[in-house]
């Protein structure tokens, strides 16, 4: 019978083994509703994992920062199956969420454009109008490797070829789409919200080793609700107003090439500039 203490001390006892999302609605129904995932022993996990003995558990929502990682994360997986839904035969490798949203890597022949971006963006949104649940499977590693070798899918299984001995081989589910995923996730595809954006594509090397293959990487920003998406991209658009590298060339002070990264190349007016300063700190620096 598992006792369940949570943030405040209160303890509640269960008379069989009890999961994240049965506390929260044992707490009330407002926060089964806004329940997202659950803290166990300080662990994030999905708000189904049952809990059989006693714990320190805390019912996570939108407030907590955890949601938001846990929604860049979702959006990422809702991105890969977007993709392939879109263009089949695409192989999917990584996608984890970074600082303010998160990107995936595939592999393609053909390069993503800008109007695949926008494309890509409504089959996500038509997925999380789906609501699928989010489901956990422990599966058999070689049972693993062989269902995604059997879908084409090479770099998924070398993945799990390549985990420790130990570690479980945790495949997450959203309707008929499967992923490799620790985890964890929320409750289902509806929860992310549609507070996000895809922001560009770029080339990643698979395993970050330039003598393997080059990948497709599609970064994309996600946030809780709209108007935080929106001040993240006003930011964006006014620290691009402030770019030194266009203010450089708008002003005819120095321009950069892709051929040659990081290296100025100075304009005449801005030449004199850069001359002046170095002068004025030497001058300080001998006072």
């Amino acid at each position: 019978m598992p006792r369940i203490t949570l943030p405040d001390g209160s303890v509640r006892e269960f008379d069989k083994p009890v999961s994240g999302a049965e506390i929260a609605a044992d707490i009330g129904p407002g926060l089964a509703k806004a329940a997202m995932a659950v803290r166990i022993g300080g662990e994030l996990k999905d708000l189904a994992t049952v809990i059989t003995q006693d714990a320190a558990v805390a019912i996570v929502t939108e407030r907590d920062d955890d949601a938001l990682e846990l929604i860049r994360h979702d959006t990422a997986h809702i991105l890969a199956e977007a993709v392939q839904e879109l263009f089949p035969g695409t192989q999917v490798t990584i996608g984890p969420n970074i600082e303010n949203g998160f990107y995936y890597d595939f592999a393609r022949d053909e390069p993503f454009s800008t109007d695949d971006l926008a494309a890509i963006e409504a089959k996500m949104a038509e997925i999380i109008d789906r609501d699928d649940a989010f489901e956990r499977q422990v599966w058999d590693r070689d049972e693993a490797v062989k269902f995604f070798k059997s879908k084409g899918e090479a770099y998924k299984a070398e993945i799990i070829a390549d985990l420790p001995a130990n570690e479980e081989v945790s495949i997450y589910s959203q309707g008929d789409w499967l992923d490799l995923c620790r985890g964890p996730h929320l409750p289902s595809t509806g929860r992310i919200g549609k507070a996000f954006k895809l922001m560009k594509v770029a080339g990643a090397y698979w395993r970050g080793d330039s003598n393997n293959a080059m990948l497709q990487r599609i970064y994309g920003t996600a946030w809780r609700n709209q108007k935080e998406l929106n001040q993240y991209l006003l930011m964006l658009e006014e620290a691009e107003k402030r770019d030194h590298r266009r203010l450089g060339r708008e002003m005819e002070l120095f321009h950069q090439q892709e051929q040659a990264a990081g290296a100025v190349f100075w304009h005449p007016k801005g030449w004199r500039f850069y001359r002046a300063i170095q002068t004025y700190m030497r001058k300080r620096l001998d006072a």
